[in-house]
């Protein structure tokens, strides 16, 4: 591949890295709030959450670079704080990114909070354990392949996206360009030997990823079965 093929997939993975970063941090806190809430405000939050998943990636973008926009709301107080516009920018990059793979993190995480018995938190409470110290040793020990599933999502989603990364970020070099922009670049100019050498790349890595993780999560499932 060539340089500028490589320094895209290094932006790439340093853009999916942060993004999967910052989601694990905020994801599974909003996940358990949504799954013990039952009300008109958390079902307007889960709704918007959802969003990614319904509208046209086009559309997500264009409202996001309305959003981002050095002349409206947050943009304009980013260019105002920060002296950089956000739109066309790595961080423009990010900040999208951690709202379009926002679901993929957090429905994983929110359906098997859903499911979890009481029993074992009720029993932690009346051991004098706190909020804080339950999620932390009894949820996340017992949800933790949902914890694997969520992140791999957010990584996968956050590689493969196209549609809105190209309407925040453009197509800078070193800055905004990501595989899936080099990879309509190779197609646009019919050079499709390069095109499939990242499509292949691509497609590899996925695949290598997924049974990776599955793997690791059937050998934990069995070892938590009974011994026959």
């Amino acid at each position: 591949m060539s340089a500028a093929d490589w320094q895209a997939v290094i932006l790439t993975l340093k853009l999916a890295l942060l993004t999967t970063v910052t989601l694990m941090l905020i994801g599974p806190m909003l996940a358990w709030w949504l799954a013990r809430k039952r009300s008109f405000i958390a079902s307007c939050v889960e709704a918007v959450v959802a969003l990614p998943l319904v509208l046209p990636p086009t559309v997500l973008g264009f409202y996001l670079l309305w959003a981002f926009s050095p002349v409206n709301g947050f943009g304009a107080l980013w260019l105002q704080w920060f002296g950089s516009p956000l739109v066309f920018s790595f961080t423009g990059l990010w900040f999208a990114s951690i709202i379009y793979s926002l679901p993929f993190v957090v429905q994983p995480l929110q359906a098997a909070f859903s499911n979890l018995g009481k029993d074992y938190l009720e029993a932690a409470a009346t051991m004098g354990m706190g909020g804080t110290e339950r999620f932390f040793r009894i949820v996340v020990p017992l949800t933790l392949p949902s914890f694997v599933i969520a992140g791999v999502l957010g990584f996968a989603h956050t590689v493969g996206e196209f549609g809105v990364v190209l309407m925040i970020g453009g197509n800078i070099a070193g800055e905004t360009r990501v595989l899936s922009i080099a990879l309509f670049d190779h197609v646009e100019m019919l050079d499709f030997n390069a095109a499939h050498r990242l499509a292949g790349l691509l497609l590899i890595f996925s695949i290598a990823v997924l049974v990776l993780v599955y793997g690791l999560m059937k050998r934990r499932q069995q070892r938590l079965l009974p011994c026959s």
